[in-house]
């Protein structure tokens, strides 16, 4: 019998896949009806189809029960998943809600009957994992605080479209105050729609913090008034007022929801409200702040670049609750922050990193936009990447800076202190030195410090 070779590997025995889920269904979601699958041998007929109505959707779950289903996965398709969603989640079903991009059925064999078959099969051998879904407290303000999110989007069409009747009267109304929904900006508004046309009564509207003065504000306001222009001058601020109606009324449920939380903390003083620049458009009419450290239980604001509409915005994302990410990697890799790995043959073809549609991530790369502008630590460190990546990369860099400073407050209730941009220039120096000196020595050289003077005069060429 010939011997084995020592230097050929030794064959691996791979086990074969294992029923981890023996109750598991699989339900391809519709607009109008959804296909269940249940394993074959618990029905005569694995395979049903059930309308999207309410009376439907309960038989579906009998019909679940019945067949001994514990488990159930579906597709996140569009918003019609929800319903059944939350109602087999309250008849005790573990439900997973799956990409759809990890579920991708065989090419040229694609239909509802084999995607529901295919998603149990998937989830019975435990090959699918679930997404990320808060609980029902923080979806209940994750749907205000979208609400309120599309009432400003839709509000600012509003403010654009005031403008360009002012600019097709030419009256240079945003050339003479910064924002012309402000308190100046909105008194002379409403005057004009009165009937007030004399650009010194309307200059005298001015409010005292404006920078210009009376003279150039009447100057800007020298226009032509056609009737066609103010009769949209007057649709689009009536259209604005309504929506600022409808968000303050928002604003109303999100302050009675979060006030009717019971927090598990002790209750402590608030912390001093960090002195920086607010969103203007984003900033809430109550007092958002304390309501966010009583929440949370540490201050998020103090980080620079976050606000308490950004702070708002996270939680209602991705909840209170940081114990579902191991560490800040997983977190930053769930957000989408983090560098691709896309390696084929022993070399990286794309560190880019993948699309993702989270709200939270959006958030924070808004931050850390605002982060390249910053006098602070943070700041210095998007700079730093900015003149090394570029600009979109520099903000990913501090985006996921930003959520690596979020988790680590919220997971184990540290506090954020800004060490400052000098601080961190000198310890970014100090780390280029210390790689320097480490390569001389390497090389068999010795750096020598030379004293910092006046760059000597270029000599003749």
């Amino acid at each position: 019998m010939a011997r084995r070779n020592r230097a050929q590997p030794t064959p691996v025995r791979r086990r074969g896949l294992e029923l981890t889920h023996p109750n598991a269904a699989g339900v391809d979601i519709g607009s109008a009806s959804h296909y269940v699958a249940v394993p074959a041998d618990r029905d005569d007929e694995p395979v049903r189809e059930f309308a999207s109505f309410t009376a439907d959707l309960n038989r579906l779950a009998d019909w679940l029960t019945a067949c001994g289903v514990d488990t159930v996965a579906m597709e996140s398709t569009g918003v019609y998943w929800i319903p059944l969603f939350e109602l087999l989640d309250a008849r005790g079903f573990t439900v997973l809600l799956v990409n759809a991009r990890h579920v991708k059925n065989v090419s040229g064999r694609k239909s509802d009957v084999l995607d529901c078959q295919w998603l149990q099969q998937l989830h019975s051998y435990g090959l699918l994992h679930g997404a990320f879904r808060p609980d029902a407290q923080i979806c209940e303000l994750r749907s205000y605080l979208r609400q309120r999110a599309m009432l400003i989007r839709y509000g600012a069409q509003h403010i654009q479209h005031m403008q360009k009747a002012l600019t097709q009267m030419n009256v240079q109304l945003h050339h003479v105050i910064r924002d012309i929904t402000g308190k100046t900006g909105m008194a002379i508004l409403r005057a004009i729609v009165a009937g007030e046309r004399d650009s010194q009564q309307l200059a005298r509207l001015r409010d005292g913090r404006c920078t210009n003065d009376e003279a150039t504000i009447a100057r800007g306001l020298d226009g032509h008034w056609r009737a066609d222009h103010l009769f949209e001058l007057r649709q689009a601020l009536e259209l604005y007022d309504v929506y600022q109606q409808k968000i303050a009324a928002c604003e109303r449920q999100i302050e009675s929801l979060v006030r009717g939380w019971t927090v598990d903390r002790p209750d402590g003083p608030v912390p001093e409200r960090a002195r920086k620049r607010q969103q203007y458009y984003a900033a809430f009419s109550f007092d958002a702040h304390s309501l966010l450290y009583r929440l949370t239980g540490v201050d998020l604001t103090r980080i620079d670049g976050i606000d308490t509409a950004t702070a708002f915005t996270v939680i209602a994302e991705i909840g209170l609750d940081m114990t579902r990410w191991p560490s800040a990697k997983h977190f930053s890799s769930w957000l989408g922050l983090c560098p691709g790995t896309k390696v084929s043959g022993g070399k990286l073809l794309n560190s880019r990193s993948r699309p993702s549609a989270s709200r939270a991530a959006a958030a924070r790369r808004l931050a850390g936009q605002t982060l390249l502008h910053s006098r602070s630590a943070l700041g210095a460190f998007a700079r730093r990447m900015r003149a090394r990546l570029g600009a979109p990369k520099a903000i990913t860099a501090a985006a996921r800076k930003l959520a690596t400073l979020v988790y680590s407050m919220l997971r184990y209730g540290t506090d954020y202190v800004d060490r400052g941009e000098q601080e961190y220039e000198a310890r970014y120096r100090d780390r280029v030195v210390r790689s320097l000196v480490r390569r001389a020595n390497a090389l068999g050289f010795q750096l020598v410090p030379q004293p910092v003077g006046p760059h000597p005069a270029p000599g003749p060429v």
